[in-house]
């Protein structure tokens, strides 16, 4: 198997563009058009933690079908373990793993080997992803290392794009509460804003 080279020169682009994001499925379809770019893989895909339904839904995906990708349900406690435990998950053959759910569906689609890394933000799993290559890959120590970096960066940079948007909620509210608490007029007239105490024959100058 050929050795894959890291690609700094991708990761200085990849965060440089990430970094600019305010909106958290374009960070997840950059990293995923990113990564499939870096490894020449068939495809990858980002996936995030619905805590509600227990499934693992898509956010971003580059290079598969959408009958692949429309597959399905993926539930985070019976799928493969990358976003369970924490953990990278290298896959040589699909055919030949209990752990893929859909292996004729991933056979039909071309694909061969996978990995998955799990994306943290803020030691709390938040979702995972996969990297899907349409030769038997046996992924490197290297390879996994800079997709566990990426991840990391992904995940970070989706928590900042809905804090973000979080503070902007907050002001656009605070603001409305302004307008609506206002005294009915952007204009002040000499004796507005005044308190009752004061004599209001000192406005008149």
């Amino acid at each position: 198997m050929e050795n894959h080279t890291i690609y700094y020169d991708m990761m200085i682009r990849l965060t440089s563009a990430i970094s600019q994001c305010k909106d958290p499925e374009e960070v997840a379809l950059i990293t995923a058009e990113g990564v499939k770019t870096a490894f020449s893989a068939k495809g990858c895909s980002v996936f995030l933690v619905d805590r509600g339904t227990g499934e693992l839904g898509l956010v971003a995906s580059s290079g598969l079908s959408s009958n692949y990708l429309n597959k399905g349900p993926i539930y985070f406690m019976q799928t493969i373990r990358e976003a369970k435990d924490a953990v990278p998950i290298a896959i040589y053959d699909i055919m030949d793993d209990p752990r893929i759910k859909y292996p004729d569906e991933a056979k039909k689609e071309g694909i061969a080997s996978l990995l998955g890394v799990p994306i943290i933000s803020h030691d709390k799993i938040i979702g995972a992803l996969r990297i899907y290559t349409e030769k038997p890959w046996e992924f490197s120590f290297n390879d996994i290392s800079m997709v566990q970096s990426v991840a990391l960066i992904c995940g970070m940079a989706m928590d900042m794009c809905r804090m973000y948007k979080g503070y902007k909620t907050s002001i656009e509210i605070l603001k409305n509460m302004r307008r609506e608490d206002s005294f009915g007029s952007n204009k002040w007239t000499p004796h507005e804003g005044v308190p009752q105490s004061v004599d209001q024959s000192i406005c008149d100058y």
